[in-house]
């Protein structure tokens, strides 16, 4: 048993607590990883806050990590001590049905487990105070050392700077995968991007690398504008620049609608918005923000009916285990940007502060 540092979530809507916690030895076809860097996402944030159905308590969050495999369990064979990796919220165990599938990325061979919080064979890793704390995603990042399932691990090139690379565990794959995959936009197309946070970016980047020829980037905050454009968005809009709905403004703007959409907000009537500002016959709408528990999507079914599609995408439709180590050396090759979205470097124990930043839209 190792003992370290976590940040616990005891309940909803408190505060991140820095604890020391045992964190037990790796099962069969388990690893223990030791976490190098962790980055902060707006899913650890939504299931903090309560809103998340799947949300259990006391819980180990974060799903953006990367580290060093410290031990491996028996029947190991992917990874050994020492391998530089990346733990994944959706793994790839080859197997299932979903994983013989080409269409999807969506393993369901730990599903269940996953969802309530405990390894494969339904128990935890970590106590704190002599109480069991849940696991989060099946990655739990926000501890020095964590336990994941041998099918959650991504073997990665060992000179990746881990406190970049840890943003291809979910939000940087997440937004350039819907581009590249879900939406598959062509080159000289028209694109539309709803919010401008760290997923928006890279679907922004997504969209230039397939050769995007005009990438509207829409966000409330103005302050987010250059960096998009950074990113490659030739032209940043604001829904409240206008008295009609954005949905509208876009129609005009683009001559009939956008070719392709992507709401990465989780907010229902932005989703309604992405679609309607596509273009009649062709436009695709890709949902990459969670919305909230209980939250319905509407739409008029003509949009549908008149050649509109919509569409969501999960952790970009990567298949995990063969394609984030692909993904560290495209950006090791500078195929893809990833330093440019780190805005601040922490220590551990300021992570209460990291999600004000995040809040804040800093």
């Amino acid at each position: 048993v190792i003992k370290c540092k976590a940040a616990v979530a005891w309940g909803a809507g408190k505060p991140l607590s820095m604890e020391e916690v045992e964190v037990a030895p790796p099962k069969a076809h388990e690893v223990r990883i030791k976490i190098v860097a962790t980055a902060v996402c707006h899913t650890d944030a939504y299931t903090l806050s309560g809103a998340d159905p799947e949300g259990c308590f006391p819980v180990i969050l974060g799903h953006e990590g990367a580290g060093i495999v410290e031990s491996v369990g028996e029947g190991v064979t992917k990874v050994k001590k020492g391998d530089t990796v990346i733990p994944l919220y959706i793994p790839q165990c080859g197997e299932c049905k979903f994983c013989k599938n080409p269409k999807t990325n969506l393993c369901q061979k730990i599903r269940i487990t996953q969802g309530k919080g405990v390894m494969p064979d339904g128990t935890s890793r970590f106590t704190c105070k002599g109480k069991q704390i849940y696991h989060f995603m099946g990655t739990s990042t926000f501890s020095e050392y964590t336990v994941v399932a041998d099918i959650s691990v991504a073997k990665i090139d060992a000179a990746a700077p881990l406190d970049k690379v840890c943003l291809l565990g979910c939000g940087i794959s997440t937004g350039y995968g819907a581009a590249v995959n879900t939406a598959k936009v062509e080159p000289g197309s028209t694109c539309a991007i709803f919010g401008l946070g760290g997923v928006g970016l890279a679907v922004i980047m997504g969209c230039k690398i397939a050769g995007a020829s005009r990438i509207i980037g829409i966000d409330i905050n103005k302050d987010k504008y250059a960096k998009a454009k950074e990113f490659g968005a030739t032209e940043c809009i604001s829904p409240q620049d206008s008295k009609k709905p954005i949905q509208e403004v876009l129609v005009e703007m683009t001559d009939g609608g956008v070719d392709y959409s992507f709401e990465c907000i989780g907010n229902v009537g932005v989703m309604r918005a992405a679609l309607e500002a596509c273009h009649k016959g062709w436009g695709v709408s890709v949902i990459v923000g969670v919305a909230a528990a209980g939250q319905e999507i509407s739409t008029r079914p003509f949009q549908l009916v008149t050649g509109r599609t919509w569409k969501g995408t999960a952790f970009g439709g990567w298949k995990s285990v063969d394609s984030v180590p692909k993904l560290v050396t495209d950006y090791m090759s500078k195929k893809i940007k990833v330093d440019e979205f780190v805005t601040h470097t922490l220590p551990f124990d300021k992570i209460n502060e990291a999600f004000e930043l995040m809040h804040s839209g800093k």
